[in-house]
């Protein structure tokens, strides 16, 4: 079995929001910032990195980006794995919601410690669907010695932590 390295992705790129064709879904396509770069380039150093034989990533800008200067710098293998994207303000319809009512489902997500209230139709990832999501990435990496998961906060408090 596996041992998983979870990396946040390092400071995205956050002035260029709105921007360009940066707006709505393409929001996601955004890279790292300078600090972000350098934050990158210091996770490298980690020790515990160095074993890894492969670097898994979710598809959006800023850990595409993490986990292409992570590789650089480790000479390791980089794969995209699109079942490690961010948490959806939107699981049923895959749309991107309005800056407001995705605040408001992000909001309902933690004031419910990451499950939909009892009796509630609610549209945003549960905790157990993000986990179920990232479970079938990790299983499907199981067999390699260390693998680097390249991915993002919110995913990694809700799959990591017990909830």
């Amino acid at each position: 079995m596996a041992v998983f390295y979870f990396v946040r992705h390092g400071q995205m790129d956050a002035p260029m929001a709105g921007k360009k064709f940066y707006k709505d879904f393409a929001y996601n396509m955004i890279t790292l910032s300078e600090q972000g770069i350098k934050q990158i380039h210091e996770t490298a150093k980690d020790s515990r990195l160095q074993n890894a034989e492969l670097i898994i990533t979710s598809p959006y800008g800023r850990a595409l980006h993490s986990a292409a200067i992570l590789s650089k710098d480790l000479s390791i293998e980089m794969r995209v794995d699109t079942g490690l994207h961010e948490w959806l303000a939107d699981s049923v319809s895959y749309e991107f919601l309005p800056d407001a009512i995705a605040e408001d489902s992000y909001r309902s997500l933690t004031e419910n410690h990451g499950h939909h209230p009892k009796g509630a139709q609610c549209l945003w990832e549960s905790a157990d669907q993000m986990k179920k999501r990232v479970m079938e990435v990790l299983d499907r990496y199981k067999d390699y010695r260390a693998v680097i998961v390249v991915c993002h906060g919110t995913l990694m408090q809700y799959v990591l932590e017990p909830v």
